[in-house]
């Protein structure tokens, strides 16, 4: 079964621990519980939160991690466990003393991928998208030429219009962005974790005040999915994050993909590329378990179904 992400988005509640369900509490009464054993993720997205320790504690034992949002959505901080997978100092070790030129291939294939998964988000929109698996070629090892940006170029104003631009720091679109990343991110951070790699020990992504830059690497060749939730939404008339649209984005990691094993969560996904990239460490060879990857063909580029995004709350 594909893990439940709870969300927290209303003020002042109270997270605990009751006999193997977390518990929301909103001035000393219950709201919901929902069974430990059923969720992928918390994401706390809302001011004056409190929580117990041994919830905290009972959610790590599981591996789930605990994403603490800042105002715009951005994850600020994650919880996440000290042992993550029964080999975890083998694999951090070879993470550790992994070459440079393997380095740059994997980011060579991270790329390739995210630049095809680009295109087939817009062909599935009915856009231009012929020039993405081209530039997804060109793509070197350590992508030197900066590929990635050059297609990033391109696929915004076809995706979302020539007015739109990417900032993560603004509200609107950009919030919904931010907000569906987020998401992502929680999801790429347990897979991550629970295939025994350090998150912080990344690939391309080296910021200092950066705890997940691996998680950012390897989230990248699915972050079309998130853009294909955020076109929907937008087109259904959202414009803000609200309740709604949060509901929505919150299914993005259970989004069924036609996979070259069968029907598969995108969750599920991301947790065989994380194993596949703890592999690559141990091996010493650049092979990737990616949507849109090497073999390109072997992956159905869309999900098999969307759901219908929910309708614009009107005024009362």
């Amino acid at each position: 079964m594909t893990g439940r992400i709870v969300e927290i988005a209303e003020d002042g509640r109270h997270l605990s621990l009751s006999r193997g369900f977390l518990v929301v509490e909103s001035r000393g009464a219950e709201i919901g519980r929902v069974p430990l054993d059923d969720i992928a993720s918390v994401v706390a997205n809302a001011h004056g939160l409190t929580y117990s320790n041994n919830l905290l504690l009972a959610l790590s034992e599981r591996g789930v991690p605990v994403v603490l949002c800042g105002p715009n959505h951005v994850p600020a901080a994650f919880l996440w466990p000290v042992d993550g997978h029964h080999v975890q100092a083998q694999r951090m070790r070879a993470q550790l003393d992994v070459s440079v030129p393997q380095t740059k291939r994997l980011w060579q294939i991270l790329v390739r991928a995210k630049i095809r998964q680009q295109g087939a988000v817009l062909e599935a929109r009915g856009a231009p998208s012929g020039a993405f698996e081209a530039l997804a070629r060109k793509v070197r090892s350590g992508d030197p030429d900066n590929i990635e940006a050059q297609a990033a170029r391109r696929y915004w104003p076809l995706l979302l219009g020539d007015d739109f631009r990417r900032d993560s720091d603004a509200g609107g679109v950009n919030g919904l962005l931010n907000y569906g990343y987020a998401i992502l991110r929680s999801t790429v951070a347990r897979g991550v974790m629970g295939a025994g790699l350090h998150p912080t020990l990344g690939l391309f992504h080296r910021n200092r005040g950066n705890p997940l830059c691996l998680v950012d690497d390897l989230m990248e060749p699915f972050r079309p999915f998130v853009d294909l939730a955020v076109l929907r939404l937008t087109e259904a008339g959202h414009e803000a994050v609200t309740p709604e649209a949060k509901r929505f984005l919150a299914l993005v990691p259970s989004l069924d993909l036609p996979t070259a094993e069968g029907t598969t969560p995108l969750s599920t996904v991301v947790m065989r590329a994380a194993t596949s990239l703890a592999q690559a460490y141990e091996s010493g060879e650049a092979t990737l378990d990616l949507p849109a990857g090497e073999g390109g063909k072997a992956w159905a580029p869309m999900p098999l179904e969307w759901p219908a995004p929910p309708k614009v709350p009107q005024p009362a």
